[in-house]
């Protein structure tokens, strides 16, 4: 079904208390965990392209699928507290609900599934038979710089919205402005100073996001 309204979630220190990559980065020790973390840290501020860390990132971990699922059971047990509710009401508002992250999709299914989320635009990660990873699909348009750019208008277009919010934690999340109606910040877990000053409102809880939806 069609509808007019679109907000688009990211998913890590947003949907859910956790960066999905800096957890499997952890996976392999304090020495992995703290270079994946500096590498998102940068990326998230700005800092840093997409392109120049995301296969980086991979190549340390090889996280296996099995070590993917484990994220997703992560995610829910830290997702943000108020967010199941506000989707509920946004979507009884008649908002359809995306989450669109520079994450992996199979992570990021269960999450979406436990929200009542249907469309996640994530990247897609490639296992062999054993479950060893083998790469991801170039493909995912937000494994690169303004991917997010391009997966709001193509959503916007393929909904049919002739209004569309983008909220997040992120650089990439700011740097949708301009392909969305508004931008929300959202600071429930990092506060990004480029973030908060860059973006049309700002946000520490998920529950405030209806009230500032009803303004448009």
């Amino acid at each position: 079904m069609t509808s007019t309204k679109l907000v688009l979630l990211d998913c890590d220190s947003t949907l859910s208390a956790i960066e999905g990559i800096d957890e499997l980065g952890r996976l392999r020790g304090a020495g992995t965990f703290s270079a994946v973390e500096r590498m998102t840290r940068d990326a998230m501020e700005g800092g840093t392209s997409m392109e120049s860390i995301f296969a980086r990132r991979l190549e340390l971990i090889r996280p296996t699928l099995a070590e993917l699922s484990e994220i997703g059971a992560q995610y829910i047990a830290h997702v943000e507290p108020t967010a199941k509710e506000t989707i509920r009401l946004l979507q009884a508002e008649g908002w359809t609900v995306a989450i669109v992250s520079g994450g992996f999709t199979q992570a990021i299914q269960p999450l979406a599934a436990y929200l009542g989320v249907e469309t996640v635009e994530a990247v897609v990660l490639e296992f062999d038979a054993l479950g060893e990873y083998a790469g991801f699909n170039p493909s995912c348009e937000t494994a690169r710089t303004l991917g997010k750019n391009a997966v709001a208008r193509r959503l916007r277009t393929s909904f049919g919205a002739s209004l569309s919010v983008m909220v997040g934690d992120g650089a990439s999340d700011l740097e949708v402005k301009g392909d969305v109606d508004l931008v929300v910040g959202f600071g429930g877990y990092a506060v990004r100073e480029r973030v908060k000053a860059g973006a049309d409102a700002f946000i520490h809880s998920l529950a405030e996001l209806p009230v500032i939806l009803r303004r448009l």
